[in-house]
C-alpha cells in the first residue's frame, strides 16, 4: 500500500477502493470526492483492519449519516442482547455503530462487533481504559490511555471519540463560568476528574502527536469529542463550549498535517434559534471539518420522547451544515435502550437526516419522496409500503384497520379525496 490514510491517498491523487465505493453510492464524481477528502471536508472512516467494512463517506455534499450507540454496562451486561441490537441496527440501515461498552469483556464484544458490522465502528477508548485496568482512575497513566487507543486501532475500530480539546485552559474556562449541568459528557467528565486528581494536563492533549501516530498507522478517523457540550438549554453556546471548540480547530489542523482524518463532535442541548449559529461557528473554527452532532435536543422537558426533540434539532442542524447525526432514543436520560427503543431512535434520526438532505439538495434525496407521492396518487398500497422508511410499521397499521373499500383507508373511506379526484380527472362521475 503506497499511502497511509484515505487523506494521504487523496493528497497524492490516488483514488482508493473506498473512495470509488462511496462515490458510487453518493452519485458524485470520484475526483470531486477525492478532492474533498484531501481538503478534510469529507472523511471515510476505514480502518485497515476492518475486513467486513462497507465504507461510507461523511461530510460536504454527501447524504447525512446516522450513528447508533450501544454496548454493555455494569447494570446491563448481556453481550448477546447487544449483538442482536447490532444486527437490527444494520437491518435498519445505520451508517455507523459506536460501541460504548464500559464493563466486562469489552474487547470480546468489540471484536465480535467489528467482525459482523459492514457499518463503520466507533469507540471511546477512555471508557475501556477505566474498565480494563484494575486501578483507580487517577492511577491510570498517560501511556496506558494511549495503549488502549492502539489496541482499539489494532482491532479494526474505524473512528474514535477522543476528548483532546479539554485541556487545562478549557478546564479553567469551565471553572470560571459556572454551568447548570456542569460536564455531561461521560468521557469528558472522566478526563476532567483525572486532570484534577493528578494536577496534570489532559493526556490526549499532552501526547497528541503520539495519538496521531496511532491513527495514521491504522487509518483511524479522529472524532474530536466535545467534553463541554451543553447538557441543558441553559449551558448552550457558553464560554466553555466555545473555548473547547477553538482548541478542537487547532487540533484539527495538527491532525491534517499528519494526514489523519478528523470530524468534530458537537452539541448537545440547545434552543432552536441557536442551532444555525452553532453550525456556522463549528465550520468556521474547525476549517470545514465534518460535524457530528448529538441531537441537538431542543427542549429539556421530554424524557421518554427525546428521540423527537433530537430529530427536530438534528434536521435543523443537518440542513445548516451538520454531516453526521448521533441517534437519540426514547430512553435517553432514563435507561439503556431496548431493541424497540433503538428502532425508534434510528427511524427518527433517519427521518431527520433525510429531511435535511432534501433541504441541502443532495443528489437523489427528493426522488424518494416523489416516488412515494406518485404511489399515493395511484393508491398503490404495496408500493407505498416498499418506499416507507419503516415498511413494517406501515403494513401493521394498514392490517389493523381494514377499510370497506380496499383501495382507500379507514380515515376517509368513500370520501377519499385521492380516489375521487382520480375519477373526476379521468371523466368518471362519482
Amino acid at each position: 500500500m503506497d499511502y497511509a490514510t484515505q487523506m494521504d491517498a487523496a493528497r497524492k491523487g490516488i483514488i482508493t477502493n473506498e473512495m470509488a465505493a462511496v462515490a458510487h453510492k453518493e452519485h458524485v464524481e470520484v475526483s470531486t470526492l477525492r478532492d474533498l477528502v484531501a481538503a478534510g471536508k469529507v472523511v471515510i472512516p476505514a480502518n485497515k483492519n476492518h475486513a467486513s467494512l462497507d465504507p461510507c463517506g461523511i461530510g460536504q455534499g454527501l447524504k447525512t449519516k446516522i450513528n447508533v450507540n450501544l454496548g454493555v454496562s455494569n447494570d446491563c451486561c448481556d453481550m448477546e442482547a447487544e449483538l442482536e441490537k447490532v444486527r437490527r441496527a444494520i437491518e435498519l440501515r445505520a451508517d455507523a455503530i459506536m460501541d460504548l461498552s464500559c464493563y466486562g469483556k469489552t474487547a470480546e464484544f468489540r471484536r465480535r462487533l467489528i467482525d459482523v458490522s459492514p457499518a463503520a465502528v466507533g469507540t471511546v477508548p477512555v471508557y475501556d481504559a477505566v474498565n480494563l485496568f484494575d486501578k483507580e482512575l487517577e492511577e491510570i497513566s498517560a501511556e496506558e490511555f494511549l495503549a488502549v487507543v492502539e489496541q482499539h486501532a489494532k482491532d479494526g475500530v474505524d473512528f474514535m471519540t477522543i476528548h483532546a480539546g479539554l485541556n487545562m485552559e478549557a478546564a479553567a474556562r469551565f471553572e470560571k463560568n459556572k454551568r447548570l449541568t456542569n460536564i455531561v459528557s461521560r468521557g469528558g467528565s472522566l478526563l476532567y476528574a483525572w486532570m484534577k486528581l493528578n494536577n496534570r494536563e489532559n493526556p490526549f492533549y499532552e501526547y497528541y502527536d503520539g495519538l496521531l501516530d496511532i491513527c495514521r498507522s491504522y487509518d483511524v478517523t479522529l472524532s474530536l469529542g466535545d467534553a463541554c457540550r451543553p447538557g441543558s438549554l441553559m449551558d448552550a453556546t457558553d464560554a466553555a463550549q466555545v473555548q473547547e471548540l477553538i482548541v478542537l480547530g487547532e487540533l484539527t489542523k495538527a491532525a491534517w498535517e499528519k494526514d489523519v482524518q478528523v470530524m468534530i463532535e458537537g452539541p448537545g442541548h440547545m434552543a432552536l434559534n441557536e442551532i444555525l449559529p452553532n453550525m456556522l461557528l463549528e465550520k468556521k473554527l474547525c476549517h470545514g471539518a465534518p460535524f457530528y452532532v448529538l441531537g441537538p435536543l431542543v427542549t429539556d422537558i421530554a424524557p421518554g420522547y427525546d428521540h423527537i426533540t433530537s430529530a427536530i434539532g438534528g434536521a435543523i442542524a443537518a440542513a445548516a451544515g451538520a454531516d453526521f447525526l448521533c441517534y437519540v432514543t426514547p430512553a435517553e436520560h432514563l435507561r439503556l435502550p431496548t431493541l424497540d427503543d433503538m428502532k425508534e431512535g434510528i427511524i427518527a434520526s433517519r427521518i431527520a437526516a433525510h429531511a435535511a438532505d432534501i433541504a441541502k439538495g443532495i443528489p437523489g434525496a427528493r426522488m424518494w419522496d416523489d416516488a412515494m407521492s406518485t404511489a399515493r396518487r395511484n393508491l398503490d398500497w404495496e408500493r407505498m409500503f416498499e418506499l416507507a422508511i419503516d415498511p413494517e410499521k406501515a403494513r401493521l397499521y394498514r392490517v389493523e384497520s381494514q377499510p370497506e373499500e380496499k383501495d382507500t383507508c379507514t380515515m376517509c373511506g368513500k370520501m377519499c379525496a385521492v380516489k375521487n379526484m382520480n375519477k373526476i380527472i379521468n371523466g368518471i362521475i362519482i
